[in-house]
This record gives structure tokens, sequence and C-alpha cells, in this order.
């Protein structure tokens, strides 16, 4: 630790540090209480955008649900493709978007927290999206493929955002889970390389996000125009829920990534310095 004395200037008490002696201490600009203190401002932004995005993330998998429950006829398996269908939308919302979504505001939600607890439930609301993710798109595999007539496969605008949103999903969850965890076993050695791969992870998981925005959005829109046809422009009911459903996507692209982006909202703060004390 650094050891702080006290000298006496007239009637005044300065407080002087005094450097650690140890060569491996790794210092900050500034001290690790005085970077965490906040304004009201800050604490107002945090709480904003922490309470708005967590209302959206699971109000957007609800909305889902009452959608796919209430206008088309609930779930099934294969004994019923066009029911069978319904699992999709559901399931990639619950994976691509809620369960990734709160996996990346974790590091925003967690201030207090160590930063491998963090690490470790990152990690986990992201294993938890893979069953989501392969279940839909199991389903909607079979509900094309079992159709009469079948109905053909990635031809459309939103199965190709979809097929890559899956990609990077997989290869930032194995980059991630290699690099993060397990480097962590030979941590002095690995410490450069996984500093330096912070910033390239993080932007493409925001990247991801986003593209399973743009995935849901062409996806709902698509459904829309096939199911709803010419009734869509007359506001029918089930049409307002899926134009509502859109846009709580859209807000939720907004707020997850001026949540990551913005400088008051970062939880990575120089705690070099605390781990070392």
């Amino acid at each position: 630790m650094c050891i702080a004395l006290f000298c006496m200037k007239g009637t005044n008490t300065v407080k002087v540090y005094k450097p650690c002696p140890c060569p491996n201490h790794v210092y900050s600009h500034r001290h690790y209480e005085e970077d965490n203190e906040w304004g009201c401002g800050s604490w107002f932004e945090y709480t904003l955008v922490v309470v708005l995005a967590s209302v959206l993330l699971l109000g957007s998998l609800g909305l889902t649900l009452f959608w796919v429950i209430q206008y088309r006829g609930g779930f099934a398996w294969r004994e019923d493709p066009k029911r069978q269908f319904n699992l999709h939308p559901v399931l990639m919302v619950a994976g691509f978007i809620t369960f990734s979504g709160f996996s990346i505001l974790l590091y925003r939600i967690c201030r207090c927290c160590r930063r491998i607890y963090v690490k470790l439930l990152h990690t986990v609301f992201h294993a938890l999206a893979i069953p989501c993710v392969a279940l839909g798109f199991l389903a909607v595999l079979d509900s094309h493929n079992l159709s009469q007539p079948p109905i053909p496969n990635f031809y459309s605008l939103h199965s190709w955002i979809g097929l890559v949103t899956m990609g990077l999903f997989a290869i930032q969850f194995v980059v991630g889970f290699f690099s993060f965890l397990i480097l962590l076993c030979c941590e002095g050695a690995t410490a450069g390389f996984r500093a330096a791969l912070v910033p390239i992870h993080a932007s493409f998981g925001l990247t991801t996000f986003v593209l399973a925005i743009a995935a849901a959005v062409s996806g709902l829109t698509e459904k829309a125009l096939f199911t709803l046809g010419d009734a869509y422009s007359e506001w029918r009911e089930e049409g307002i829920i899926i134009n509502a459903l859109g846009i709580s996507f859209i807000a939720l692209a907004i707020l997850v990534s001026f949540a990551v982006r913005s400088n008051t909202l970062k939880s990575d703060v120089k705690v070099a310095v605390a781990d070392h004390m």
C-alpha cells in the first residue's frame, strides 16, 4: 500500500502520499475512491438507463409472448408446423436480445462486484442464450420443411442477417470464454493479450446485439406482411402490437449502445490499484 504522511503547514494539515516501494505496484492518476465518486447527475443517468433498459429487455420478451399466444395460436412442435414456428420469435428474442442484453448491461449494473464475478455472470447469461438460439433455429427449419408445400429457407434478408448474427455470437462466446476465463490460469503471462482483446471483444459484442435487433425488426416486418397482407395497412390491432414490439427493439439498441459507450456509466475504473493493495 502507499503510505500517507500528514504534515503541518501553518494551520492546515497537508496529506502527502509516499510511493510504495514495491516495483510491481500499478499506479493510477487518481485515488480509487475518487474515481467512484458520482454526482447526482451521474446517478440519475445510471438509474434511468439501467431501469429503462431492464424494463424494455423484459417487456419486449413479454410482448412477444403475448403476441404469439394471443394472435398466433400459441406453441406446438412438429405435429403443427405453423404453431411450431411461433417458438422461433420467442426463443430468438429471449436468447439474442433479453439474455444477451442483460449480459452486456452487467458491466454497468454490477458496479460493486469483483470483476471475476461479473465475468462469470456475463458468461452465464450468454450460455443461457445458446439453447434458446439453437431451439429457435431448429423450430423455424422444421416449420419450413414440414409445411405443405415446404417453404424455402435462407432466401430473405432477415435470414441472412440472422445467420451472420449467429456466427458472430458463436465466435464471441468461444473467444471470450477462452481469453477471459481459461487464460486466467496464467494471469500474469496473458495480461497484455487479454487487455488488448477487451476493446475488440466489446465492439463485436455490441455489433452482435445490434445485428440481433436488425434481424428481429426485419423478421417482424416479414411476418406482418406475410400473415396480415393488406390488412396490415388498416391499423389492425395485431399490426400495432408488432410495430410496438419493433420500436421497443430499436429503443433497446439505442439504450444498450449508449450504456456501453457512455464514459459516465463505465464501471471499469482503474481498479488495479485496489487489487494490488
